[in-house]
């Protein structure tokens, strides 16, 4: 059960639409199966035995080191695994069951996003862009930004009252994804419900992060920040030109406003002439995070807790954007960063669209990750496109916009000011650092992959692999993000595609292909398939290393133990110092998706691989060249192809 697979799922779900009695759609869809039944008896998420996770570490760090130092590495790991990290082990183990309402790794991840310092935008939160609406004139910025904001709310109402479909990943849909098995499991008690989908070969994800999509903030405190949500408040953000609006978009008795009363309200934003503010609030929410949360308090003290309160309980933020998308590297740019005054980076996430009619969502990643949002993103373009609230002849209700729009005022005393303007020359520095370049292989995608029997996952990470040696004749720690979602409060685990398969396949095509057949090229890619998968079948199935070895780590810190010496290995340090960081997701909703290099010497690659084409969403600083990057991607690629085809390559 693949990260990807897990996602892919995600826009599988039939819509149907629920009529309130006022006549509006309030549903997107209604389930007879509830929401959250199978959420009581998901699986828990396994703590892996400790000599197979030493095991699986020193297979990853044996691409990356010389003989002397793994042996120097290997010994360290030995002597861990016999001392204190058994010690450490069995008290993860009684901790764990101890608390069997969660997993293992829920406080650790949460306080490792938490406690993080560094800014969100860049460093966490990543992008995912909508396809365009296929029906160019609903691609309208006031059209497209009411249709989204109804599915939005229409996917909050089903979600909140029980009607959303249960996410499940269905092996055998014939079977499990039929209103004949729907109908039984309703009866199945939630405490048996997952037992019986994995009957009919069905799996329940986690959906324990959905209710974090909404009226959600994560709010800068000193050391560690929190996250905040407020289910009561019934109001939108709406951000443009830097300036903040809110109108309630939820009446009293919980329904929501008409589709022409909201697309009134946007239109009145859109066309309001108010300056852009001198200095824009939104820069703080891209400063470093103990510097923010010194600068929140003095907005408080200063009179502003009634205004922040608006933006930090806000059912989401919705930018509109006073510009049209150029290209694709424009689209990364805007919807990773933007300007950093029209973007509010702590919100749950932000709904972003620009004068053509783009969009595309930005989302803070302590809460969730990518598989409860891209729920959401396929539902909202799905309900959006298929059944549009408006249309283009649809007019605007005639209601007075002025009273029901607040702008938002914050009063800025010259500390804030000042605070403000560092804030900006931070982040355009930050910005003006960082390079996005993208590609397209055409040569071939996952139908010729599958028909040679390779995992298609595995070629895209073989060519970065080989790429990167071609490049810089080395091989680098490597992340692959994988969900967990089969578990409960499952999030990721990682993936290490860089092996000593994929590092003997790299020497093969790059320094000794007139050492090798064909036949032999095709053998080693296999190779790096097989492993490839076992690796992607062991993370989704709570069997990687990677957040063992961290829960280990967190155990021993918070126990005032001295850190062992396996974690002052320079080793350690270096393959968690993530130098090529990716993450795959492919839906129809997705046009494309990116996030930032993980460390200032690295490459953040987003892929995504097609049916017949593959593409490339590659980001990076001044160390690394991105663009010669992609370059020799696109040779590796070709490579590869032209081997599985049984073609003769040139070097």
């Amino acid at each position: 059960m693949a990260a990807r697979q897990l996602l892919r799922r995600a826009a599988a779900a039939p819509w149907r639409r629920g009529y309130s009695s006022a006549g509006a759609a309030e549903y997107l869809h209604r389930s007879i199966v509830p929401t959250m039944h199978y959420q009581k008896s998901l699986p828990r998420l396994p703590i892996p035995k400790l000599e197979d996770t030493i095991q699986r570490y020193l297979n990853a760090q044996k691409p990356l080191l010389n003989d002397d130092q793994f042996r120097k590495t290997e010994e360290l790991a030995h002597q861990f695994e016999k001392g204190i990290g058994r010690e450490l082990h069995e008290q993860l183990v009684a901790q764990d069951n101890q608390n069997k309402h969660t997993s293992y790794i829920t406080g650790p991840w949460f306080d490792m996003y938490l406690k993080a310092r560094e800014p969100v935008v860049l460093n966490f939160n990543p992008f995912m862009s909508f396809n365009p609406d296929p029906k160019s004139e609903y691609n309208d910025q006031l059209i497209r930004a009411t249709n989204m904001v109804v599915s939005a709310l229409r996917f909050m109402k089903t979600f909140r009252d029980g009607y959303l479909e249960p996410e499940v990943f269905h092996l055998n849909p014939e079977k499990s994804d039929t209103q004949i098995f729907k109908k039984i499991i309703r009866f199945v008690p939630s405490s048996l419900s997952w037992f019986g989908a994995y009957m009919v070969n069905a799996y329940p994800l986690d959906m324990s992060q959905y209710f974090r999509l909404f009226n959600s903030t994560r709010l800068p405190k000193l050391n560690r920040d929190e996250l905040y949500t407020d289910e009561k408040a019934k109001h939108l953000l709406v951000l443009r030109n830097g300036n903040f609006y809110v109108f309630d978009v939820i009446d009293r008795d919980g329904n929501m406003l008409k589709p022409s009363e909201i697309q009134a309200h946007l239109k009145y934003i859109l066309s309001d002439n108010s300056p852009a503010p001198a200095f824009p609030l939104g820069y703080l929410s891209s400063e470093n995070r103990d510097t923010w949360a010194l600068l929140r308090k003095n907005l408080l003290d200063n009179g502003n807790e009634e205004a922040l309160q608006k933006v930090d309980s806000a059912v989401f933020c919705l930018s509109l954007d006073d510009f049209p998308i150029k290209d694709f590297v424009h689209l990364s740019h805007t919807f990773l960063h933007g300007d950093g005054a029209n973007r509010w980076y702590d919100k749950s996430f932000n709904l972003m669209i620009t004068k053509d009619g783009t969009a595309g969502i930005n989302f803070e990643h302590s809460w969730g990750d990518g598989v409860a949002v891209l729920r959401f993103q396929n539902e909202v373009f799905s309900d959006s496109t298929k059944a549009p609230a408006i249309s283009p002849q649809s007019q605007p209700a005639s209601v007075d916009s002025s009273r029901a729009v607040q702008k938002l005022d914050f009063k800025l005393n010259d500390a804030l000011k000042a605070g403000i303007t560092k804030a900006k020359q931070k982040f355009d520095a930050s910005v003006e650092a960082l390079s996005i370049n993208l590609f397209q292989f055409h040569g071939g995608g996952k139908n010729l992959l599958k028909q040679k029997k390779v995992s298609p996952d595995a070629v895209a990470q073989l060519a970065f692999q080989m790429a990167f040696f071609r490049q810089y004749n080395q091989t680098v720690a490597t992340y692959e993000s994988c969900s967990t979602a089969a578990f409960k409060h499952g999030r990721t685990e990682t993936i290490r595609p860089a092996s000593i398969h994929t590092k003997r396949c790299s020497e093969a095509f790059v320094r000794e292909l007139s050492k090798h057949s064909t036949e032999e090229l095709q053998k080693l890619i296999a190779e790096c398939s097989k492993y490839h998968g076992r690796l992607t079948k062991e993370a989704a199935m709570g069997q990687g290393f990677d957040r063992h070895l961290f829960g280990l780590r967190y155990l021993a810190l918070s126990k005032g133990i001295a850190l062992p010496d396996f974690y002052q290995d320079q080793a350690y340090a270096r393959l968690n110092h993530n130098i090529i960081s990716t993450s795959t997701l492919v839906s129809p909703a997705v046009q494309v998706g990116g996030f930032g290099p993980v460390v200032s010497d690295g490459l953040g690659v987003g892929y995504h691989v097609h049916e017949d084409w593959i593409g490339c969403n590659v980001s990076s600083y001044p160390t690394r060249n991105g663009k010669e990057f992609l370059q020799c991607i696109d040779k590796s690629l070709e490579d590869i192809f032209n081997v599985l085809k049984g073609e003769k390559i040139s070097s």
